[in-house]
């Protein structure tokens, strides 16, 4: 099932400023270069963690609905589900009555879970007959849970202090540990 981002997230869960702080920058220089490694940063942490930091949308596409009543969103965590799409044969889009599903945004990750007697959503095409439009992360980076904040800024460091050796492209050890209590199993 294919995940594809469509909307990415407006802003970092940390500041150019704040970063700048914990690394005890007080020089413009490197900004260009410190802004590269936030985001860098919380895509990392992201990939670690399976959670989405700031609201950012995303389609995830299926082929047809499972045999549960409940599609797997993939990501964490989800705050709305925008649309529900199924693609005829000849491409043709139909939106899904809204009222035929909900959002389960208390599982990790998110799920569409039909009502009770609706039937799933069936496509025409073989593949990607189903697209699942919705949003997913914290909110704006002020929502974000303060040790995923941190662990952005110690991956930030870290990079920072490493550059261009071999020990910079990893998550560094406390970062890592911080994300331990978010971190989402996947079972595939």
């Amino acid at each position: 099932m294919p995940l594809i981002l469509t909307t990415p997230p407006a802003a970092e869960p940390v500041s150019l400023a704040e970063a700048k702080a914990h690394l005890r920058v007080t020089h413009a220089d490197d900004d260009a270069y410190i802004s590269r490694l936030i985001a860098a940063a919380r895509r990392a942490i992201e990939l670690a963690s399976g959670l989405r930091l700031v609201s950012q949308g995303w389609s995830l596409f299926a082929d047809r609905w499972p045999d549960t009543p409940m599609l797997s969103l993939q990501l964490a965590p989800v705050s709305s589900i925008t649309d529900i799409i199924t693609y005829g044969e000849d491409d043709t889009a139909a939106t899904v009555d809204p009222a035929h599903y909900y959002l389960d945004a208390v599982s990790r990750p998110g799920r569409a879970v039909l009502r009770d007697g609706r039937t799933p959503p069936r496509g025409g095409r073989a593949v990607n007959a189903i697209e699942v439009r919705f949003t997913a992360g914290f909110g704006a980076a002020a929502a974000v849970p303060e040790e995923l904040r941190q662990a952005v800024l110690m991956t930030v460091a870290h990079w920072y202090d490493h550059r261009g050796d071999g020990d910079g492209g990893v998550l560094p050890l406390a970062a890592s540990e911080l994300l331990s209590s978010q971190r989402i199993v996947r079972l595939t």
